[in-house]
C-alpha cells in the first residue's frame, strides 16, 4: 500500500528582518532612513554592513559581499540579496506589500531590476563613482551580481533560499 506524498513543510513565517546597508554610502543611509520612517508590518533592524555587530550576529555570512549589495536577513536565517532584498524590504512595509508582490512576479521583476539600476546610476552621479564616502561603482545598490530571490509563499511571505 502506498501513502500519498506529504507536502513539503511550509517555511517558517518571517517575523523580523535585518537590513545590512553600507553606512559610508549617502544614498544607502538615505534609503535606510526612508525605510525606518515607514510603518512596518514586519520589523526592520538596520545594521551597518561589515560592522563588528554584523560579523557577530551573522558569523557565517560573506561580509565583503554585503558591502557590495544590500543584504536582508530573515529571523529564520533567510538571506536575500540584490532586487530580492529590496522587494523583501517593501514587503515588510505596511503601505508597500502589494507593490512587493507585483515586483516579485515574472512581469514585475524586470521593473525591479531597472529601478535598482537607476538607483545605482543616481548613487554614482551623487558620489562621482568612487567618492570619498567609500561607495564604489555598482556598490550599495542591488543588481550587480546577486541572484534574485526564490519568490513568495502562499501566505504572502518571502520564501527562504535553498540550503
Amino acid at each position: 500500500m502506498t501513502h500519498p506524498a506529504q507536502p513539503a513543510p511550509a517555511p517558517p513565517p518571517v517575523r523580523r528582518l535585518t537590513v545590512l546597508y553600507d553606512a559610508r554610502c549617502p544614498l544607502c543611509v538615505q534609503l535606510r532612513g526612508w525605510l525606518a520612517r515607514q510603518r512596518q508590518r514586519v520589523p526592520l533592524d538596520f545594521v551597518p554592513a561589515g560592522s563588528a555587530e554584523a560579523r557577530h550576529r551573522f558569523p557565517r555570512l560573506d561580509h565583503r559581499a554585503t558591502l557590495e549589495e544590500i543584504t536582508v536577513i530573515g529571523d529564520a536565517g533567510q538571506v536575500y540579496r540584490s532586487e530580492a532584498a529590496w522587494i523583501t524590504c517593501l514587503w515588510a512595509l505596511d503601505g508597500y506589500r502589494a507593490t512587493a508582490h507585483r515586483l516579485a512576479t515574472p512581469a514585475g521583476l524586470p521593473l525591479a531590476r531597472a529601478t535598482v539600476l537607476a538607483a545605482a546610476r543616481l548613487r554614482a552621479a551623487r558620489t562621482g563613482g568612487n567618492g570619498p564616502d567609500g561607495c564604489a561603482e555598482g556598490r550599495c545598490v542591488p543588481g550587480h551580481g546577486g541572484a534574485p530571490g526564490r519568490g513568495w509563499d502562499r501566505r504572502g511571505g518571502p520564501v527562504p533560499p535553498p540550503g
